[in-house]
């Protein structure tokens, strides 16, 4: 590559990092003077790639947003970071409908870096192994994440298409407070203004979505993340549990965690009733409750079962296993 070529590239490259780049900058960093780095950018602009001249007292240049993208220059950290990430995302189950992108994407990647730092890059991606299984294909449509997102920007109603977990189909005007990552799925929470509550949505059982005029106002100091996670803690399920166990909250958590139960610490005492150990109320729904009195039981702390009584003989049942297997002699 001669080196012209190789400097326009590198212009190119620093652009892309972000903000506005002066004149003066741009010369020290590609070793030329201030007039060769505006035919520099003049080569950028031929190539249609949008490069901004900002004038004043702080101006300089910038990359702005084009019709089509320029040619990405990566750092050998940049190219490993995107790869990965494409590579976690897909496994977490966080990719859209058109998950064939990601694999274009990273294969696109992959085959214009260098062979040194592809074959780097290969060794990771080689003997990179995840614990956990991949995650359930549940991905929502491009558009419908796109449409949502800029609803939740801009504070705008939308109307939506959508299956609910029964097949019941429906279209509905919604207030989308906040787009939520949870377990390899996508949720928006918000309102729906026909039936004045809110609601948790997967955004892969919308199947259309258009913005509508208007705009409506979210309630102030709002956290879409613990309104997804008590939303499913809350969710209708078979099953009402509710528990008091000898523990504070973070102690819990590591057993039962937001998306599964609500835990409600008592109030802080003082003086004498500090000394007593604190009972924290937990509630949680569950359509099954075979898996619950091994959680409890790792949790290794005092509890009591307010209801349902099926769960006492389910814990009975369990003591009464552990019981045997620890009397159990070797032979």
């Amino acid at each position: 590559m001669s080196r012209p070529i190789a400097r326009v590239l590198a212009l190119l490259e620093l652009l892309q990092s972000g903000g506005i780049r002066t004149v003066a900058e741009l010369a020290d960093r590609l070793d030329v003077d201030e007039r060769t780095v505006r035919r520099y950018v003049d080569h950028l602009l031929d190539l249609d790639v949008p490069v901004e001249s900002v004038r004043g007292r702080y101006g300089g240049y910038r990359l702005a947003a084009g019709y089509r993208m320029p040619p990405l220059m990566l750092s050998d950290d940049e190219a490993l970071a995107v790869l990965l990430g494409l590579v976690a995302g897909q496994r977490a189950g966080l990719m859209t409908a058109t998950g064939m992108a990601s694999e274009t994407a990273a294969a696109k990647i992959r085959r214009v870096l260098p062979e040194r730092l592809g074959r780097r890059l290969d060794a990771v991606l080689g003997s990179l192994t995840f614990t956990a299984p991949p995650g359930e294909p549940a991905s929502p449509e491009t558009t419908v994440l796109l449409t949502i997102a800029d609803a939740v920007s801009r504070h705008r109603p939308v109307s939506i298409r959508y299956t609910a977990a029964d097949g019941r189909r429906s279209e509905r005007t919604f207030h989308p407070y906040g787009l939520v990552a949870h377990s390899g799925r996508w949720y928006v929470t918000g309102a729906d203004p026909a039936i004045g509550e809110d609601r948790t949505l997967r955004l892969d059982r919308i199947a259309g979505a258009r913005t509508l005029p208007g705009s409506f106002e979210p309630p102030a100091g709002l956290d879409p993340a613990e309104r997804v996670l008590s939303g499913l803690a809350t969710a209708p399920y078979r099953h009402e549990v509710t528990l008091r166990i000898q523990g504070t909250t973070e102690q819990i958590r590591t057993r039962l965690p937001a998306g599964v139960a609500i835990v409600t610490e008592p109030p802080s005492a003082s003086g004498a009733d500090a000394e007593i150990e604190r009972w924290s109320r937990v509630e949680l729904r569950a359509e099954r409750l075979d898996w619950l009195p091994a959680v409890l039981a790792s949790l290794d702390l005092p509890f009591v079962i307010e209801r349902p009584d099926e769960l006492r003989d389910l814990v009975a049942a369990l003591a009464d296993r552990l019981t045997d297997s620890a009397r159990r002699m070797c032979w």
